[in-house]
């Protein structure tokens, strides 16, 4: 049977209201899919239940296709997400990235700095085409700014740069029994 088992994949992901990033196939029969959250989308990040439910999908639709696999794998992109599509450097325009060019510019491949769109570092705010080849990426060289014009085909990987924000994860202590117990006679007084 001839089929198209990446565009089966896509199908699945994008039906069941998510990005699909990548498929890989492994060794010992290994099919791995990476899904994202679709743009502008409400929820901001793949869970775990995220991932359960594209996998539960992807079992029963590759099974009735007949696609052979040993062993399928559903992840989110991780905190350092590839950036592969056009779609995927305006949906981050603003953001810090690591990339690495295909030849050496000014003798060397790897930036890191904040992607901008090319026509206007002003347009931070307004919307970026999807389809846009052109980017630039502003960096630091020393204490100097740098600004690098380039395009997705002089890319050879690009990614997000991981911002790890625990602050949202503190641990809250529950009042103490003693503020509890002063609230309620605080509130028995003003009666």
């Amino acid at each position: 049977m001839s089929f198209n088992w990446q565009t089966i994949a896509e199908q699945t992901v994008t039906g069941l209201g998510y990005d699909f990033l990548e498929v890989e196939r492994g060794p010992h029969g290994l099919l791995r899919i990476y899904i994202d959250c679709l743009p502008g989308s409400a929820q901001q990040f793949i869970t775990v239940d995220d991932c359960e439910k594209v996998t539960r999908q992807l079992q029963h639709v590759l099974d009735v296709e007949g696609c052979a696999y040993e062993r399928l794998e559903v992840s989110s992109p991780g905190l350092d997400r590839p950036l592969r599509k056009p779609a995927d450097y305006a949906r981050f325009v603003g953001l810090d990235i690591d990339l690495q060019l295909k030849q050496a510019f000014g003798g060397r491949k790897k930036f890191r700095g904040t992607l901008l769109p090319y026509d206007s570092p002003e347009r931070l705010g307004s919307s970026v085409s999807d389809d846009s080849d052109r980017w630039r990426l502003v960096f630091q060289d020393g204490k100097v700014s740098q600004v690098l014009s380039f395009s997705i085909q002089e890319v050879r990987e690009a990614r997000l740069v991981p911002v790890l924000d625990f602050k949202g994860r503190r641990f809250v202590a529950p009042p103490a029994e003693s503020a509890i117990k002063d609230n309620k006679e605080d509130g028995a007084q003003d009666e």
